[in-house]
């Protein structure tokens, strides 16, 4: 899996390594229960520092997408049975999306269009990588 951290980013940097795992995840490049970098060889791969992984390592463990065990590390959760929580948020994140998109003169047709072309794609990802065995880490 390639990490790409955009250092003069808007966006933070634990929020931009949260994002790449989760993407990971769902793209099927991280498996369940598949181990994650510690927090120190994460960090020193990246260049940045250890709080910041520390902090996104917490935000995907406390969403759910990860487990941390002090014998074993940080590993993907093996659960899905998330959709409940991800349902509400999901729904916040959505109205935000289609509202930007409404101010934007993005028709319902196109903005549903590009929900499902992105999706497939992701789709498609995940069955490449089912074949593939997982996550081969890469940091840019």
């Amino acid at each position: 899996m390639i990490i790409r951290l955009d250092m003069a980013s808007e966006v933070p940097i634990y929020v931009q390594l949260r994002n790449a795992v989760v993407v990971g995840i769902g793209r099927g490049e991280l498996l369940p229960g598949e181990g994650l970098p510690t927090v120190r060889q994460m960090a020193e791969d990246l260049g940045v520092n250890s709080m910041t992984v520390n902090k996104a390592y917490a935000i995907l463990k406390s969403e759910g997408f990860i487990e941390i065990d002090r014998r074993h590390g940080a590993r993907v959760n093996p659960k899905k049975d998330m959709f409940g929580t991800f349902r509400e948020k999901a729904e916040r994140e959505l109205l935000l999306l289609i509202a930007e998109a409404t101010v934007r003169g993005v028709e319902k047709q196109e903005f549903i269009a590009l929900c499902e072309k992105v999706y497939q794609k992701m789709s498609t990802e995940q069955q490449e990588n089912e074949t593939g065995g997982g996550a081969k880490w890469e940091w840019c």
